[in-house]
């Protein structure tokens, strides 16, 4: 359009400077031809004549003249509104073409004319921004756009008329659906003679490109963690492998793209652990659990795997992968606590515990062989002399020494055991039915201990002569329990030390009166629950000296012996089953306490750690039971601590977890009680909903001069941080002993140099007295 302008001025001033020529030709005609008639006109009638025809020729030409200008500027003027219709046409073609282009596309389409208004706008585009074509047509960016983001696109229109060049670039703009990313190409319209008469825009929708890369490049960061990575297709063809696959397995990628994960294959799994797997990966398209793989340098490298099945839209598994950990370290540890709790480490025999183990596998074979058992209780005569006369070190020789000739003495694997000091244990299985024939055989196998013991011991050059006294307790697992097998057997033993030593004893009518005892005791158990039963109370103390719970310990006020600990009586009552009525009553009691001192600023803080017995917790309605006892005491939740044993838990774990956790659900904290004295699985101990490890007192007793104690207390203290669990020891009786678990980072204590299980009232009084942030203690008495 402008152009057109520019060509019809120019016009112009050609026919202005026609007309100037022809004016100024005019004007001398009219000065000069008066003069110029008089000199070839005589007289004055043709002077007249020759004037007036002067006149009317000038008026002729005059009229020439001014056709002439007039036909000129019509022509020009005809020409450049030809020229402006058929410039106005290419734009209705091109705007035509536009829109019949944009009606079928999914991109947002549009036209702008110079100034930024829109000419046409497509049906994609009217749905990205939410408005109808009305809406749009003849306004610009600001009627549709936040003011920041309009103004952007009112500048990138500007610039594309300015330069006129086409551009793209991606543009995020918000939208009824939120914020979108757009690739938009812009650029400008123009006429066939290359007049720019506006833009044109095309967007395309690539938010969910945008999206996928972004979590491509998540998924590429993931797969070079630390976790080892392996893709197979749905043939178990390897398709991909990471760099942690090659530091966990030491194959390389090339080692196994094309093959399949079987080049992982250890040989410690059969065929039942892999049929196994693949049945739960087929069933829940995912599989979770410990597998042990081969290393390219032959050895085996235990992990931690997870399998997912990929599937399409028609549910076909297309691919696999597999994520892996190293457990190597793990698996160490585990082996560590495991041996630690289990075997003795002095004589690398079984421990007690183990031993206990050993004596219920040994009682339900027996069993089903209608065979007899023996335990023998051996017990080194004098012992204490040695190690008083030539020290530890020296008793620590001898120890060895007989371990390794009483093991020589016993057939099979774990039959022997330490349960502690001077004493040993040897279980006899698969002896005779017949009692006679069964007592023979067992005494036989003391005789070989005795004489294997009798030859002086080389110690560091100086002989000592050993002798042992050894009790007997022959059995059938259905005629007694390993509680009351143990008990036997030790009474022999020192039936044999009253006799003279260096004998051997079994256990027989005579010893019945301490049976008799103990079902004396049952009775008057029986009538004493709950009348003759009271709780005391054990101050638990932070790193700070400030006393945050406290733990309920059962005694009982026999009306004849006094106080009875909890020591004497609990294992009985677990045996009969009054363990039932008594836990029933001491978490009633412990609930009710909570409830009072919720209304004391001293005392609201306080946690309460209540034990709670493998009897009562395998109970069908132990959760309802203790929700039922907050409910009707008013006691907060929160402030309770259940102390489960570690055995009860690791033997039962998939049926008390889901108490555990419907229990946890209101509040109700969980306490690992003796920690380290029945270790199973860690991988079991990962799954327990639990707030606290504590730390056995047999390990602190001697953790600042047995190594093998200090060793036990380090791991669990550091196991305990890694889950995120705290940890408290019992049996705190010196500074020394506080100090060493403080150093490597318990910080919860208890135990008599803190303060003694106290009545609720003293413990009360107790605490009045005890300073904050502080490590200064009331009297322990």
């Amino acid at each position: 359009m402008g152009s057109d302008q520019d060509g019809i001025a120019s016009r112009s001033v050609g026919t202005l400077a026609v007309v100037a020529t022809y004016a100024i030709f005019a004007g001398l005609w009219i000065l000069f031809s008066d003069q110029l008639l008089g000199l070839f006109v005589a007289d004055h009638e043709q002077f007249v004549r020759a004037s007036m025809v002067k006149g009317w020729a000038f008026v002729a030409v005059t009229a020439l003249l001014l056709y002439g200008l007039v036909a000129r500027l019509v022509g020009h003027i005809d020409a450049a509104h030809g020229r402006q219709l058929e410039a106005d046409r290419q734009k209705n073609q091109a705007m035509l073409l536009l829109a019949a282009i944009s009606g079928s596309s999914t991109d947002a389409i549009f036209a702008k004319d110079t100034d930024g208004r829109y000419l046409i706008i497509n049906a994609a585009a009217c749905g990205f921004v939410g408005k109808s074509p009305g809406e749009i047509i003849g306004k610009d960016d600001r009627a549709i756009f936040p003011p920041e983001q309009a103004e952007m696109l009112i500048a990138i229109n500007r610039q594309i008329v300015a330069d006129g060049r086409q551009t793209t670039a991606e543009e995020e703009l918000d939208t009824p659906e939120g914020r979108r990313t757009f690739l938009a190409t812009k650029g400008p319209l123009r006429d066939e003679a290359g007049r720019i008469f506006g833009t044109f825009g095309i967007s395309r929708d690539i938010t969910r490109r945008k999206q996928a890369e972004h979590e491509l490049r998540i998924a590429a960061t993931a797969f070079e963690s630390q976790l080892g990575m392996i893709i197979t297709d749905s043939n178990e063809i390897i398709l991909r492998v990471n760099q942690a696959f090659t530091d966990i397995s030491g194959f390389a990628a090339a080692d196994v793209l094309g093959k399949t994960p079987r080049v992982l294959k250890s040989g410690r799994h059969d065929a039942t652990f892999y049929e196994g797997m693949w049945r739960v990966l087929d069933r829940d398209r995912f599989w979770q659990g410990e597998i042990w793989n081969r290393h390219k340098g032959g050895a085996s490298t235990p992990v931690l795997m997870n399998i997912s099945a990929v599937v399409d839209e028609a549910g076909n598994v297309t691919h696999y992968v597999g994520a892996f950990s190293d457990i190597s370290q793990h698996k160490q540890a585990e082996e560590t606590i495991h041996s630690l709790s289990y075997y003795d480490n002095l004589t690398r025999l079984p421990n007690r515990r183990r031993m206990m183990e050993r004596l219920k596998h040994v009682l339900a074979v027996d069993s089903a062989h209608a065979c007899h058992g023996a335990v023998l209780f051996i017990d080194l005569d004098d012992f204490s002399s040695l190690n008083d006369t030539r020290g530890h070190k020296i008793g620590d020789l001898a120890l060895q020494e007989a371990a390794s000739r009483i093991r020589a003495c016993v057939p099979g694997d774990d039959n022997v055991a330490r349960p502690g000091s001077d004493e040993f244990v040897v279980m006899l299985e698969g002896l005779s039915p017949e009692v006679d024939h069964a007592a023979i055989q067992a005494q036989e196998v003391a005789e070989r201990v005795q004489a294997a013991l009798r030859p002086p011991l080389d110690l560091v050059g100086e002989d000592y002569r050993c002798t042992a006294s050894i009790g007997i307790s022959l059995f059938r697992s259905s005629e007694t329990t390993v509680d009351e097998l143990m008990r036997q057997a030790d009474a022999a033993m020192y039936q044999v030390k009253r006799l003279g030593r260096d004998r051997i004893h079994f256990f027989d009518a005579g010893m019945q009166g301490a049976l008799e005892e103990r079902i004396a005791l049952e009775t008057s158990l029986r009538k004493a629950v709950p009348g003759q039963l009271l709780l005391h109370y054990q101050p638990q103390i932070d790193d700070e000296g400030k006393v945050f719970g406290a733990e309920v310990l059962v005694r009982w006020q026999h009306p004849e012996k006094g106080l009875i600990p909890p020591a004497a009586f609990i294992p009985l009552a677990e045996e009969s089953g009054l363990i039932l009525p008594i836990g029933r009553w001491v978490l009633e009691t412990a609930c009710r306490s909570l409830h009072t001192w919720e209304t004391s600023p001293a005392t609201r803080h306080l946690l309460l750690s209540v034990n709670v017995s493998a009897v009562q917790f395998h109970q069908p309605d132990f959760v309802d039971q203790v929700l039922a006892v907050i409910d009707a005491t008013g006691a907060d939740p929160t402030r309770l601590k259940l102390e489960l044993t570690e055995s009860m838990l690791l033997e039962n774990a998939d049926k008390v977890i889901p108490g555990m956790a419907a229990l946890k659900a209101r509040g109700i904290r969980f306490s690992l009680d003796d920690f380290g004295t029945g270790f199973s699985s860690l991988s079991y101990l990962k799954r327990l909903p639990l707030n606290q490890l504590k730390i056995d007192q047999s390990f602190v007793r001697d953790v600042e001069s047995d190594p093998n104690d200090a060793a036990i207390v380090r791991t669990i203290i550091a196991l305990g941080q890694s889950l995120g669990l705290n940890v408290i020891a019992e049996g705190v009786e010196t500074d020394g002993q506080r100090n060493f678990l403080a150093v490597h980072g318990c910080k919860q204590f208890q135990g008599y140099l803190f303060g003694r299980p106290v009545p609720v009232e003293e413990f009360e009084q107790m605490l009045g007295g005890w300073r904050s942030n502080s490590t200064s203690r009331p009297s322990a008495t």
